[in-house]
Order: structure tokens, then C-alpha cells, then sequence
């Protein structure tokens, strides 16, 4: 029998030793096996950014490489990808519930595979502080479970800027019952100390129950947001974002962003216009033309590439 001393949650996270017992062929066959499944898999998870707001969407690439110099099958099991998320010093991370992977796809050898999943609606994630998310892949043909190296992240608090409730439009047909209220909320968030964003919230009048909260872009410290819902219940929101530049983004009652556009200042200030009808536009100011909305000119001597002979 081998006493075993496992240290965990190193660094930031606390550290506790667990006395364990194994018998030793099959603590040298275990270990083995990781060892080799670990060097022949890889796992890695990818964030796009370090800091969030509570309940901000928290997207999550989980990266898987096979050198093992033959083909996976994977994704058919529920949990072929589990996430496991730990908080620094403080209470336990509730688990909602895990997350959906499920998705049957062959990964073949020398390949990368990217698994993308929101781990927000599965984790309790209210609290300010730091984090530290892992995700494990089970290969069910070899018996073996690969975890990731453990990625950080923080949760940070953000400062209410403007809200407003408003009723949800009723569907199509439906005139005989009262409307449900939801609330747009505008937070401002120093992200990573050096630059501050905005953010749009929506939820529940009592804001017990978010539906979605996410970044819309840069901000300046002194910038105050013009923000107005048109007939429809979406929330158009005009800010500034640069020394002369201004950001203008358009968010529907389930909190997506459905239109973004940036503004010059130019002769006059941009500002939101409502007409008539309820529908809201941007007046004053340069818009910024996309790369995507510049339509593409072909030169006057441009020829088409001919199509290679057949033999």
C-alpha cells in the first residue's frame, strides 16, 4: 500500500492535502495510462478576454489537439467535455448544470479541434473575484480523461450608468393578455484597469432574473450615453467612445446587439432623432463606412483566370 499526498488549487487557490491509498500496480497503471493518453491529447481552453461582469456571457474555446497518430471519435457521450470552475479563496462555484456538448464529429491525427461553449447560464458566477476554469475530455475508447491546464479569469463589479423597464411586444395574435416587463440596464466597467467599457443589461424588472449582459465597446471617463427605445422595445444607445469619435449600437429585448455603427464628429455632434413613427435614427456627424459595405471595383484590365485544361 503507498500513502499519496495530492496538493491542489496552487497559487491563488488554497492549497489541502488529501492521504489516499492505492495498490500499487494499479496506481503505476492509472498513472500510466494519463500519462500517455495526456501525451498523445491535448486540451486547452481559450478565453477572449480575463475580465467579466456577474453574469456577463462567459464564451469558452475549448481547443483539442490529437497526435496520437489515429482517428478520435468523440462527442457522442453527454459528457465526452465537462467544465469544472473553482473560485479563489472564497465559497464554492455553484453548478447549475453541465453544459450541452453533445455533437458526434472524428478528429483525425495532426488535427485541432475548437469546441465553443457559453458557460454563463451553467455556473453561478454573482460574485466578484477570481476564477479559474478547467475542462476535461473523456475518451471513452481508451478509458482515459485528459484535463486542461486550469485558465483564470476575474469577475469584476461594474457601475450602473442608466435603466429603463419596458414591455416586451406581445406575439402575433396575441391582444388579451398584459405585457411582460423587462429592464434595459447601461453599466460602465473598468476592464483590466486601463480601459473602461460599456455595457447593456437586460433583465427582469426586479433584475433577479438576467436574461443576457454584454459588452458593447470602449468608452471615455467623461462620456455621457444618450439612450432611447423605439416602437418595437429596442434600445438604441449613442456614447462616446474615442476624443472624437462616437459609438452608436441598436440591442433587442432579448439583449442582442443587432446593429453597430461608429460616428465622426464632424461639423455638427451626433445625436438620436426619433421621428413620427417611433423609428430611431442617428443624425449629426460622419458615419464610418464599413470594409463590407465599400462595394468591390474590378480594374478596367482584370481578366478571369482561365480554368486549367482537361486532359
Amino acid at each position: 500500500m503507498l500513502p499519496f499526498k495530492i496538493a491542489t488549487r496552487v497559487g491563488r487557490f488554497r492549497v489541502f492535502s488529501v492521504q489516499m491509498k492505492f495498490s500499487l500496480p494499479i496506481f503505476g497503471l492509472a498513472w500510466l495510462t494519463f500519462f500517455s493518453a495526456s501525451a498523445q491529447v491535448t486540451v486547452d481552453v481559450v478565453l477572449d478576454q480575463e475580465q467579466f461582469l456577474p453574469s456577463e456571457t462567459l464564451p469558452v474555446a475549448v481547443r483539442i489537439t490529437n497526435r496520437s497518430g489515429q482517428p478520435l471519435h468523440l462527442g457522442v457521450d453527454a459528457n465526452w467535455l465537462t467544465f469544472s470552475v473553482e473560485s479563489a479563496g472564497g465559497p464554492g462555484v455553484v453548478k447549475k448544470a453541465d453544459a450541452p456538448v453533445q455533437g458526434e464529429f472524428d478528429l483525425g491525427s495532426s488535427q485541432v479541434a475548437t469546441k465553443r461553449v457559453d458557460l454563463a447560464p451553467y455556473f453561478e458566477l454573482t460574485r466578484q473575484g477570481g476564477y479559474r476554469v478547467t475542462a476535461t475530455v473523456r475518451i471513452k475508447d481508451w478509458d482515459a480523461e485528459i484535463p486542461s491546464p486550469p485558465r483564470s479569469f476575474d469577475v469584476i463589479d461594474g457601475a450602473k450608468l442608466w435603466s429603463q423597464t419596458f414591455g416586451l411586444p406581445a406575439p402575433a395574435g396575441v391582444t388579451n393578455r398584459p405585457p411582460e416587463v423587462r429592464k434595459y440596464t447601461l453599466e460602465e466597467a473598468n476592464y483590466l484597469r486601463s480601459q473602461l467599457r460599456m455595457y447593456v443589461q437586460v433583465s427582469d424588472e426586479s433584475e433577479t432574473h438576467i436574461f443576457k449582459l454584454r459588452a458593447i465597446g470602449p468608452m471615455v471617463s467623461f462620456s455621457q450615453p444618450e439612450a432611447q427605445l423605439d416602437r418595437l422595445s429596442h434600445l438604441h444607445v449613442l456614447y462616446q467612445s474615442g476624443a472624437r469619435v462616437f459609438s452608436y449600437s441598436e440591442v433587442n429585448p432579448d439583449g442582442d446587439i443587432v446593429r453597430q455603427e461608429n460616428y465622426d464628429y464632424l461639423n455638427t455632434h451626433p445625436r438620436l432623432h426619433t421621428d413620427d413613427d417611433g423609428n430611431i435614427t442617428v443624425l449629426g456627424g460622419g458615419r464610418r463606412v464599413k470594409p463590407d459595405n465599400i462595394p468591390v471595383v474590378k480594374p478596367p484590365n482584370e481578366t478571369p483566370v482561365p480554368a486549367p485544361a482537361k486532359p
